[in-house]
């Protein structure tokens, strides 16, 4: 069955390359004439970037600058350089012109689509609750907020603003961020995970590479794989990863340990290279409630909406089992998925209803005052899904024991207990003593609702109604415990 997958995966990869097939270039004899040029003035003004450049396989294949960088006059960004027309971004529809799947890959993929964090919650907490309005660039004349400027967008991308000239506007560049919209109307950056000018496939397959965004709060995966096994492994064994090898196959060039490139792109003895990051990924971890990753590719139009779930899962499987024998993998699954659904059960499910219903209680105690985030209970609820439950999720989802418990379900349970219900508590008072019958009807119905979300199973212990036998089997245990290690 998995091998069946796994060339319906090949197949769907290969057909919506067809469309790029015919504008593969061959290899140029030599550096063209323009690109010498560039060579001549750049080797001595921008020393670093020419010494890139010439550690790149671009180099050997006689690539230069102009062939990268030429543009269109018509072109947005286009401008005039020493007798040239060039642009300052390089974006993948430019680099399709020799990387035609790669290109096709990505643009199919949720990496290319991170621009879009634009109009999401995230974005307005940078605009509004964090930031204001001061800072103003010819794009810009209203003003941004330096927080989503310096934040959001670096990671998420930009959508890049031309002024006069073919000048990029400050705002919105520099700027490498995965999902940037760029002039030309493409998604994404080639830069953000292979650096300029060298493009090393050897610097992109290390971790640290995907660290630059895959951190902090609300999606720790560094952090999650430096503490796992496969992070210690890695660490202790790099000198034997074989990261410089072309075709760098798990269980072949390297078994000491993966990295994110092993898991999520680079080839197995089964499975090509894929530049779309998510075709061997079931679980979205992102949302508050499960989702599965083709869910969202569905949504957005994209072909890769066709590979489910489960059919993701068994490409990550093929990666698994380059290492691991099938019963251990299968095992983790069920491991994984247990976590899923306690998140989902117990906090994501019932937490939703709950903030939803007092977020009615306070418009209708606040009225026109009434705006998102300026409630502490706005931020309980966020952390609640956008931080902790994440955590807890991708610890399980990369073996990281620490972040899943501690950093995660520990930290779901202190927040739901200790801050959101005594929170949902207040609001419940709020809207009682409020002269607006509205409000008092609204609070009425989320204390109804707290009540029955409390006399669930996951959550009647917490009011002194816990199940007396599964208190007495939980004493038990205790029981024993302590009597095998008096």
């Amino acid at each position: 069955m998995i091998k069946k997958l796994v060339v319906l995966l090949v197949f769907l990869l290969a057909t919506v390359a067809v469309a790029y097939a015919e504008m593969k270039l061959e290899i140029p004899k030599e550096l063209s004439k323009e690109s010498q040029a560039c060579v001549a003035c750049h080797s001595t003004t921008t020393t670093g970037i020419y010494q890139q450049w010439g550690k790149s396989k671009h180099f050997r294949a006689n690539v230069g600058c102009y062939e990268c960088h030429v543009a269109n006059k018509e072109d947005k960004d286009a401008f005039e350089h020493n007798g040239a027309t060039i642009a300052i971004i390089v974006s993948p529809k430019d680099c399709s012109k020799c990387h035609s799947k790669e290109f096709d890959e990505f643009e199919n993929s949720h990496h290319s689509k991170a621009g879009r964090i634009m109009g999401s919650m995230d974005n307005i907490i940078a605009d509004v609750a964090e930031g204001n309005s001061a800072m103003k660039t010819e794009g810009f004349p209203m003003g941004v907020s330096a927080a989503a400027v310096n934040g959001c967008w670096q990671c998420h991308g930009s959508v890049v603003k031309v002024n006069k000239g073919g000048k990029l506007d400050p705002a919105t560049w520099p700027n490498t961020g995965i999902g940037r919209v760029n002039p030309d109307g493409s998604e994404g950056s080639c830069s953000a995970c292979h650096q300029r000018h060298e493009f090393s496939a050897a610097q992109s397959r290390q971790p640290e590479n995907c660290g630059k965004c895959h951190m902090g709060p609300d999606h720790p995966q560094i952090e999650i794989y430096t503490e796992s096994k496969h992070g210690i492994n890695y660490y202790a064994n790099k000198d034997k990863m074989n990261l410089d090898s072309n075709k760098w196959i798990v269980g072949e060039d390297y078994s000491a340990a993966p990295t994110c490139a092993t898991c999520h792109m680079s080839a197995t003895k089964d499975m090509p290279v894929t530049h779309n990051v998510g075709l061997r990924i079931k679980w979205n971890n992102r949302p508050a409630q499960l989702k599965q990753a083709h869910e969202t590719d569905l949504s957005w139009g994209l072909a890769s909406g066709k590979i489910t779930g489960d059919m993701r899962m068994a490409n990550m499987k093929q990666v698994c089992v380059s290492c691991h024998n099938v019963n251990f993998t299968n095992s983790f699954y069920i491991q994984y998925e247990a976590q899923l659904q306690l998140y989902s059960e117990k906090w994501a499910k019932p937490g939703e209803k709950l903030f939803n219903k007092a977020t009615e209680v306070l418009k209708a105690v606040q009225g026109k005052e009434y705006a998102l985030f300026s409630n502490k209970i706005d931020y309980t609820w966020f952390e609640e899904w956008h931080h902790q439950g994440r955590r807890a999720r991708h610890g399980a989802s990369m073996q990281a024991p620490d972040y899943t418990q501690w950093h995660g379900n520990y930290e779901l349970a202190n927040n739901w207990y200790g801050s959101f219900v005594p929170e949902l508590k207040e609001v419940i008072e709020m809207g009682k003593k409020s002269p607006n019958p509205e409000a008092h009807k609204k609070a009425e119905e989320l204390e109804k609702l707290l009540h029955e979300v409390q006399a669930t199973d996951n959550h009647r212990w917490s009011v002194g109604n816990e199940d007396a036998a599964v208190k007495a089997e939980r004493e038990q245990r205790k029981a024993d415990f302590d009597k095998r290690y008096k």
